[in-house]
C-alpha cells in the first residue's frame, strides 16, 4: 500500500501562514521589469495654467474638476483628467482653432494631484495616512518620508505593498519599513503608479 507524504501538504499551509501573515513575501520586482509610464496624466483637483500666446484673455489658472473636466472661455467644457499636459494643449488647440487662427497652447501643472491610477496610497500607522502623486524614480523611502514615516504602534516590519500585475490583478508583497527608516537601505525598492502600502498595527 502507498503511503501518503504529508510533507507537501505541510508546506503549503506553511506558505499560507506567511503569506497572510506578510513577513516573508519577495521583494517587489526591480523598476526595470515592468515599464512605468512616467509622463504625468492630470487628474481631478490638478491645477492648471493655462497659457494661450497673443490671447491674455485665455490665459489664466483653472481647477480641474470633481468630473474631470476644466472650462475657460472659448471652451464651455472639456475632459482633462487623464491626459497629459501636451494632449490637452494639442485639444485645447483645436477647440480654440474655430475662433482664433492657428492658436499655439502651454498647459502647466500647477498642483499636482494626479488620476487615481497614478497615485500612490499609505494606510493604516503611518504618521500622515495618504494619497499622493507618484513621480518618475519614486521609491519607497521617498513614501515613507512624504508620510511623515511611522506611528509608535506600526509593525513596520509586517507591511505590505499591493500592486496591480495586469492580468494576473493584485500581488501583495512583503516590506521592511521599520528596517528601511532605521538605516537598512537594502529595504528601498522602487514604487509604481496606484501601489497601496498597508502598514499593520503591532499585537499589543
Amino acid at each position: 500500500m502507498q503511503r501518503h507524504n504529508p510533507i507537501p501538504a505541510l508546506l503549503a499551509g506553511l506558505i499560507s501562514l506567511v503569506l497572510l501573515a506578510g513577513c516573508a513575501a519577495s521583494p517587489p520586482p526591480a523598476a526595470g521589469d515592468s515599464p512605468i509610464e512616467s509622463s504625468y496624466r492630470i487628474g481631478p483637483g490638478d491645477g492648471l495654467q493655462i497659457y494661450v500666446r497673443n490671447n491674455p484673455d485665455l490665459t489664466m489658472q483653472v481647477p480641474v474638476r470633481p468630473d474631470g473636466n476644466i472650462s475657460i472661455p472659448l471652451v464651455e467644457s472639456m475632459a482633462a483628467a487623464g491626459k497629459t499636459p501636451q494632449v490637452l494643449a494639442d485639444d485645447l488647440e483645436e477647440s480654440l482653432g474655430t475662433y482664433i487662427r492657428d492658436p499655439i497652447v502651454t498647459v502647466i501643472v500647477t498642483n499636482f494631484v494626479g488620476t487615481y491610477a497614478d497615485q500612490v496610497r499609505v494606510v493604516g500607522e503611518a504618521a500622515r495616512p495618504q494619497s499622493m502623486p507618484y513621480r518618475e524614480g519614486m521609491t519607497l523611502l521617498d513614501v515613507m518620508i512624504n508620510v511623515g514615516g511611522l506611528t509608535q504602534f506600526a509593525a513596520g516590519n509586517r507591511a505590505k505593498l499591493v500592486r496591480e500585475t495586469g492580468e494576473e490583478g493584485e500581488t501583495s508583497y512583503g516590506v521592511n519599513l521599520q528596517d528601511l527608516l532605521n538605516g537598512e537601505i537594502d529595504n528601498n525598492v522602487p514604487v509604481h503608479p496606484g501601489d497601496v502600502i498597508i502598514i499593520p498595527r503591532t499585537y499589543f
